[in-house]
């Protein structure tokens, strides 16, 4: 077990990286909060120039690790579209992509979006989406459904892991903003970053990050492999990260003082749209249960052993 992803997967998140920022880059969220119906516009030809659609995530270890890397550069610029969700599509359903949603009042970031949709329950049901309700903050609107067959049980792995991907790149983004605010901002005559208040605070931030990190590989690696615990690792890596969401974006606004909370900011941006990423399908609460449920008295393996 390798938890590192390979060389072209790190080259090809790189290329996204800069590939979003020449697509207007914090700009692009601003510009598809105001007008919903024109996000698909904004970000779809930079993802087609990418390839993005055309990576095999299901038969293939390496482009999967290259959809994890577009995952997090996305979730680096706050990209205004469901990338991971796309990208964890099934094979045999004629969908444009795929969400994990549960079991009472099923809701999804598709406001403005008019793509075809599967969705699978945590119980392994299948549905198609048939309908929206209105958007809300965050592009979050409830969601129609319609069965379809109880074969998604393969799904679920991969539709809780990519999203995840995306929710690591904002804490990445999170936290290289605060480090640069600490370092630039004076307070009694030297910058914030040289209080030991400061640096511990950073600390427990970037441990709580960097566990995620190694998390999201081992679960890619799981699912890779063929694992019969990749659905278990899978919630294992969702209950940690949005457990280090909530330590990384507190320590990051705290550092950034009210300033954090402005539209000016970027941070502000990252951390509001990460709520769907951290809310849906379950909070932590929720995903907390449901992994209890599943693992049991078996417990988790791995690097949870």
């Amino acid at each position: 077990m390798i938890l590192d992803l390979g060389d072209d997967a790190a080259e090809y998140g790189r290329q996204a990286l800069r590939a979003f920022e020449a697509a207007g880059g914090d700009l692009l969220v601003q510009q598809a909060e105001a007008k919903p119906a024109d996000r698909e516009s904004l970000v779809m030809p930079t993802l087609t120039e990418l390839g993005a659609w055309d990576l095999d995530v299901r038969t293939d270890a390496d482009e999967l690790e290259a959809a994890a890397a577009l995952c997090r550069s996305a979730g680096h610029w706050a990209v205004p579209y469901p990338v991971a969700e796309r990208l964890a599509r099934p094979t045999d359903l004629d969908v444009d992509g795929l969400l994990v949603v549960s079991g009472s009042r099923p809701a999804a970031t598709l406001a403005g979006l008019e793509s075809r949709w599967a969705a699978v329950s945590l119980d392994g049901s299948r549905s198609t989406v048939t309908g929206q309700g209105p958007g809300g903050p965050a592009f979050v609107t409830e969601v129609d459904l319609s069965a379809v067959g109880t074969a998604g049980a393969g799904d679920l792995a991969v539709g809780l892991t990519l999203p995840v991907w995306t929710l690591l790149g904002m804490l990445d983004r999170a936290l290289e903003l605060t480090t640069a605010h600490v370092n630039l901002r004076k307070q009694f005559g030297q910058p914030l970053a040289g209080f030991q208040g400061v640096q511990f605070q950073l600390t427990d931030a970037e441990v709580e990050r960097s566990g995620v990190d190694i998390l999201a590989k081992y679960a890619l690696w799981s699912i890779a492999t063929g694992r019969p615990e990749a659905v278990d690792d899978a919630l294992a890596l969702r209950m940690a990260a949005i457990e280090a969401a909530e330590v990384v974006f507190r320590v990051c606004h705290q550092l950034h003082g009210a300033v954090g909370f402005c539209d000016e900011t970027t941070l502000s941006w990252l951390s509001r749209y990460s709520q769907p990423l951290r809310r849906l399908p379950l909070g932590l609460s929720a995903t907390r249960a449901e992994l209890t449920r599943r693992a049991g008295r078996r417990g988790l393996t791995g690097l949870y052993a």
